[in-house]
């Protein structure tokens, strides 16, 4: 039996995805998480096969819950169930050591087949996905893309650096280094071509 924890912080959407899992004969869902922090604590709680998530959860992304479980070395695969198909999110869903992508429109049947595939030790994978994720590299360092999310949300630049435990400069610094690798004219224009390319 694959024992499996599913994350989704749309109510609807999470019972779904568990009623559909629960359909097949080898796979169990073992608990539920509706935000990333949850989704860590019950996978350390019940120590599953696979974690099943989405990415964009409150607290923690579903990339940040998988470079947690990466960092504390649990054997618990992960799979990313998301609706962003973009080469951008699936180049950092594997570098924060996912094993599965998934589009939430694909067919039904390649959810528990991906859910197999990474207990198995496999990556399930799109095969356009995966070579359009290698052609545009992310040029964004980590802190320019925290800076950028939070000022796409309109956080002033003083907010950011109380967030982030850094000086006020540090982030103009940080925000103005991202918009000229992007091209842009404003941070709210950058933070939203990053979101395009998937480097949010």
């Amino acid at each position: 039996m694959i024992r499996v924890i599913v994350a989704e912080d749309q109510g609807m959407v999470l019972g779904a995805l568990a009623a559909l899992l629960e359909t097949e004969a080898d796979i169990q869902v073992v608990a539920r998480a509706h935000d990333g922090r949850e989704a860590v604590a019950l996978v350390l709680e019940h120590k599953p096969d696979v974690l099943l998530t989405d990415i964009e959860m409150p607290h923690l992304t579903g990339l940040e819950v998988a470079a947690e479980l990466t960092r504390l070395k649990l054997r618990t695969r992960v799979v990313i169930l998301t609706t962003f198909a973009r080469g951008g999110y699936l180049r950092r869903a594997l570098e924060s050591g996912a094993t599965g992508y998934l589009l939430k429109d694909s067919p039904p049947d390649m959810l528990a087949n991906a859910v197999r595939r990474v207990h198995a030790g496999l990556r399930a994978v799109d095969a356009d996905l995966a070579a359009e994720a290698w052609t545009a590299p992310d040029p964004l360092t980590d802190r320019e893309r925290q800076a950028l999310r939070y000022a796409g949300e309109g956080k002033t630049s003083a907010e950011i650096a109380s967030t982030l435990n850094l000086a006020e400069g540090t982030v103009r610094n940080y925000l103005s280094e991202a918009m000229s690798k992007l091209g842009a004219s404003t941070r709210v224009e950058a933070a939203r071509i990053a979101r395009e390319k998937g480097w949010l």
